[in-house]
Parts: structure tokens; C-alpha cells; sequence
């Protein structure tokens, strides 16, 4: 799996923070990332959609 590097603002992190570890959603911060990035992506292409946006090549 290939690795980016992000600048994230603390605000952002402590919020992300409050969701890992034992009592959190995610295990770590990376499996939070990528929960959060795929359903973003979901989210644009529902968006796209209902404005008949999307290509007909899907990947």
C-alpha cells in the first residue's frame, strides 16, 4: 500500500485523535484516514450522480 504524507492542522488531529485508540472507532489514525477518505468519496459520487456528473467508465 503505497504512503502520502498530509499536513493536518492540530485542531483537526486532536479531533481525529479523540476517535483511535481503545474507547475510539478506529485502531489507529491511518484506518480513521481511510474510513474518512473513502466516505467522502462516496459522498462526492452521490453528489455527482444527482447532477449526472459521472463518467460511464467506472475504475
Amino acid at each position: 500500500m503505497p504512503k502520502i504524507s498530509v499536513e493536518v492542522p492540530e485542531e483537526l488531529l486532536e479531533d481525529l485523535d479523540r476517535h483511535v485508540g481503545e474507547d475510539g472507532k478506529f485502531v489507529n489514525r491511518s484506518e480513521a484516514i481511510r474510513a474518512s477518505v473513502r466516505k467522502t468519496l462516496d459522498m462526492l459520487d452521490e453528489i455527482d450522480a444527482r447532477h449526472d456528473r459521472l463518467d460511464d467508465v467506472e475504475e
